[in-house]
């Protein structure tokens, strides 16, 4: 399976992504990663993508891509992957069109997991980190047996400055903007799977699996 995950801030895709590369036994690929990975490893792409973020500037789509398709080429994904986090746009997913075409190879499936912004901001707003441990709770999924008190450790826990309710929205605008002509491109390629991403995680899981199952 050669699939792309999309998804806004908050809706689960790490969650998702651990349970579709388990049943799948295809690698994750997550832009972050490659970029750690390329630049760790000196590819010639790392290197270019090196001197742009040294310089706080935005790594160009070519190079992006270009990171991409070195990544792509790995033995590991010679029986599929689960791209996260590219394509971005729609040039980038007009070059990934090219790349895996190239490769004699195409997109199964393009997994869109919809959460409402209400829900979203929920969510984002309600992490607390402990001072103490660093330990991750949420104030809904996760609550701690005392209100503001680390199971863990006792420490004191508390809201990051970047999961405000103005910082999620502004996340969220970000994302719709960049995300709604994926979504229509990829629509109109007839690879799109709407994922109700508004239930219970292991149901989001499931929902994919049986999605994917009718394109196998």
């Amino acid at each position: 399976m050669r699939l792309i995950l999309l998804g806004p801030p908050g809706a689960g895709k790490g969650t998702q992504a651990e349970g579709i590369v388990q049943k799948y036994n295809i690698p994750h690929i997550s832009t972050g990663d490659i970029f750690r990975a390329a630049l760790r490893e000196g590819t010639e792409m790392g290197l270019k993508a090196k001197g742009y973020m040294d310089s706080g500037q935005l790594v160009p789509d070519e190079i992006v891509v270009g990171v991409v398709t070195e990544r792509l080429r790995k033995s590991d994904c010679v029986k599929g992957f689960l791209l996260d986090g590219f394509p971005r746009n729609a040039n980038q997913a007009e070059a990934l069109d090219k790349v895996v075409e190239h490769m004699s190879i195409k997109i199964d499936g393009v997994i869109n997991i919809d959460v409402p912004d209400e829900e979203l901001v929920d969510r984002l707003t309600g992490r607390r980190m402990c001072k103490g441990c660093g330990a991750s709770f949420h104030v809904k999924f996760k609550a701690p047996k005392v209100r503001n008190v680390c199971d863990s450790c006792g420490g004191e826990l508390y809201q990051r400055d970047d999961d405000t309710v103005e910082t999620a929205k502004e996340r969220l605008e970000i994302y719709h903007s960049q995300t709604a002509p994926l979504i229509e491109y990829y629509t109109k390629k007839g690879v799109i799977l709407n994922i109700n991403g508004n239930q219970d995680m292991k149901a989001v899981l499931a929902e994919i699996i049986e999605a994917l199952g009718k394109i196998e």
